[in-house]
């Protein structure tokens, strides 16, 4: 302060222990390192623009350009070399370098200016400065401004630089190192790792090509350890979000998380959704991140004998009987979790666990309380649909006649709920078929050209109206029909003929539906899945 000003100051929190763990310095160097240089975060204070020394106020008003911010970069170097070589000096006398302390983190404050400026980003890496803000923990706001998403979108080629020296650097192991060192009893220090899991997002988001290896360098231990930790608050939902965004489409991070009993950490946190529903948005949130991150899993084949053995069929059963918040997401884990044939295992177990008694009735009727969890009837109706026909496609002997069986229960009334489906989602098909067919007459009509991608679009449009719930529910119709009870097939077939239905129209949809199975799948898997369901088409 100047002109015998004075600044006044409180810490936030009794103690100095968040900052000899960033450091190592005893904890009164750090209280005039605030009071001098306001170091953001760890003490609050206020002044005025008016306060400042008018030399600062005519430094922040000078322009920014390409050799403005080459000059701020060479100074951060030298100031930052500086502060090593003292403090390697003089490693037990933090007065010797507490000055070049303040010359440091001044520089640190003043680059947060590069980050409105991402066309400057290669300046960062061309002058090794990436190098030297990895090597100091005092630079996680600097980082995140750096990175943010926005930012990074604004010049592509500055950003891919920047993201490029950062991975090289293993900027990731770099900030999981630091926030093992953190204690979220303090709260700057809880920010602080807040603040780290924004960058790894930023990043993520940017490049997912750097999922892989960011969750190789330890941060897929680092957040399976840290969602165990209770209760919950912000940074578990935050740390719920970064583990579904490793694991979406990527079957690296999936088996990494598997191998380190991952799975059962996932059904360990949802067990309490089981008979108690989620009490803020928030935790809702997280419940909804940690089931996406399940499903994700069981897309690899080998998580799914670890849900197997984890008892997670038993978790999800029980969820679908109690009625929580988690029923629909349990749903949607089941159908991942039996699906193909590499869900043979489950779907046998599932039958063995009396889950019959539990899938059929929400078959029979949609529940009405799912806006609460935004799930949608069409939705609802899918999953029960398609776990259905899973087990219709992997049960055998005993198993297989058990489900059968519930089918001619009650005068075979799921066979009435089964066309009832059938007839509904037939008709929102055909009315969306209708509008997309006016709208290849009308652009043929203007000479624009139906290419393939205007075709797929389509097809996703057929989707979302109910194509797939419609194939669905006409396989599990040819799959009944086929199964050796007349008393099924006559069924099928005269509600078909009462309601002016049509087998014509059945085959072309499970044709359809055989011409777009097995994706990811190799071609001989296709080629016998096709051949097994044209066979039962034929037969119907």
């Amino acid at each position: 302060p100047s002109g015998g000003q004075t600044l006044s100051f409180s810490p936030k929190t009794s103690g100095s222990s968040a900052l000899p763990t960033l450091l190592g310095w005893p904890s009164c160097v750090f209280v005039v390192i605030a009071a001098v240089s306001s170091l953001k975060g760890f003490y609050s204070h206020s002044f005025s623009l008016s306060s400042l020394p008018l030399p600062v106020l005519i430094k922040q008003a000078e322009p920014v350009d390409e050799s403005s911010v080459k000059k701020m970069i060479l100074t951060f170097e030298k100031r930052s070399y500086k502060n090593q070589e003292l403090r390697i000096k003089f490693p037990d006398n933090p007065e010797k370098f507490m000055e070049s302390e303040l010359d440091l983190n001044d520089i640190i404050q003043e680059m947060h200016v590069i980050a409105t400026m991402p066309d400057l980003y290669h300046l960062l890496v061309e002058l090794n400065a990436v190098h030297s803000l990895l090597g100091l923990l005092t630079v996680v706001d600097l980082l995140q401004e750096l990175t943010d998403i926005d930012t990074l979108h604004e010049s592509e080629e500055g950003a891919e630089v920047l993201i490029d020296a950062l991975v090289e650097g293993q900027v990731v192991a770099l900030l999981v190192q630091n926030m093992e060192r953190l204690d979220e009893q303090v709260k700057e220090e809880a920010d602080g790792i807040y603040n780290t899991l924004a960058i790894i997002e930023n990043m993520a988001e940017f490049r997912p090509g750097m999922c892989t290896e960011a969750a190789q360098q330890g941060l897929m231990q680092w957040l399976l350890k840290r969602i165990k930790a209770r209760p919950f608050d912000a940074n578990k939902l935050y740390c719920s979000e970064i583990l579904a965004i490793l694991l979406q489409n990527n079957d690296n991070t999936r088996e990494l998380l598997g191998e380190m009993d991952g799975i059962d950490v996932l059904l360990q946190q949802l067990s309490v959704f089981k008979r108690h529903n989620p009490s803020t948005a928030e935790e809702q949130e997280m419940m909804e991140n940690l089931f996406d991150a399940l499903c994700s899993c069981l897309m690899l084949p080998a998580n799914r004998d670890r849900f197997l053995r984890g008892e997670g069929l038993q978790l999800m059963n029980l969820m679908l009987r109690e009625k929580k918040m988690s029923r629909t997401s349990a749903l949607k884990v089941l159908d991942h979790g039996m699906i193909g044939p590499e869900g043979a295992d489950n779907c046998h177990k599932f039958v063995d666990i009396l889950g019959l008694r539990t899938i059929f009735p929400l078959f029979m009727k949609t529940p009405k309380k799912m806006k609460k969890t935004g799930a949608s009837e069409k939705e609802h109706e899918e999953h029960v649909s398609s776990i259905i026909a899973s087990m219709l496609r992997n049960l055998k002997s005993q198993q297989r006649s058990r489900l059968l069986s519930k089918f001619t229960e009650n005068d075979c009334e799921k066979v009435d709920r089964l066309m009832e489906l059938h007839f509904k989602y037939l008709e929102a098909v055909q009315q969306a078929d209708k509008r997309i067919e006016g709208e290849k007459h009308e652009m043929v009509r203007r000479g624009e050209i139906l290419d393939d991608s205007m075709e797929d679009e389509f097809y996703l449009r057929r989707l979302d109206a109910g194509l797939f719930v419609l194939q669905l529910i006409c396989y599990i119709m040819v799959e009944i029909s086929n199964s050796g009870i007349p008393q099924l097939r006559q069924r099928v077939h005269q509600i078909l003929n009462l309601r002016g239905g049509s087998v014509k129209v059945v085959r072309h949809v499970m044709r359809e539906y055989a011409e777009s199975i097995g994706d990811g799948k190799t071609e001989e898997f296709k080629e016998a899945e096709r051949k097994r369901i044209m066979d039962l088409v034929d037969s119907f």
